[in-house]
């Protein structure tokens, strides 16, 4: 869904989701990946994207709170991680 948002558009996936979260609230405060001087520049594109209305209602509809649910990591990693946490305490 964000490919098809961001293709017309001529953007990134990346910068579709910067685009509908910045305009969220000052109180939201993204923390984007970046790797490359390329990532940055993107990133920073992102801040003059302006999503119609019904791109962000459809972008609002998709990421709705309860709509997205499952594990952050693998069964590989988590295992790794109570382990860590086992070691920590």
């Amino acid at each position: 869904m964000l490919r098809d948002i961001a293709q017309p558009l001529q953007v990134t996936t990346g910068q579709i989701a910067l685009a509908w979260l910045l305009p969220k609230g000052s109180d939201i405060v993204p923390i984007p990946g970046t790797k490359r001087v390329q990532y940055l520049e993107q990133n920073v594109t992102a801040a003059t994207i302006a999503l119609d209305g019904a791109q962000m209602a459809r972008l609002d509809a998709a990421l709705a709170s309860g709509k997205i649910a499952g594990q952050r990591y693998s069964d590989f990693i988590m295992a790794t991680i109570d382990i860590m946490a086992t070691i920590d305490r």
